[in-house]
């Protein structure tokens, strides 16, 4: 077992990583009428459609009047960035 302080394993929070994002632009790289609740994680395709990355929505901005979807605001940043860890390891062999 061995552990790693904050933000060794998986880096420091990066408080640019917490982002809005349009509906306008949910619907183009989404689900369109997609309905989104904080805790939920969102998958966006990279630029070069090759793979996806993803982002915790942490808040949704409703228009007051009609409800309809505004925006989300996103955190980028991997769920465990400055946070401890603990790895306990069994070994099983060596080659």
């Amino acid at each position: 077992t061995f552990d790693l302080p904050a933000g060794v394993a998986f880096g420091e929070r990066n408080p640019e990583m917490l982002q809005w994002v349009s509906s306008k632009l949910l619907t183009e790289l989404g689900e369109p009428n997609a309905d989104y609740a904080v805790g939920e994680v969102v998958q966006f395709p990279t630029p070069d459609g090759q793979a996806s990355y993803a982002g915790a929505v942490k808040q949704v901005r409703r228009n007051p009047v009609d409800h309809k979807l505004e925006a989300i605001q996103l955190d980028f940043n991997h769920p465990l960035a400055s946070q401890p860890v603990t790895f306990e390891v069994h070994v099983i062999g060596v080659l």
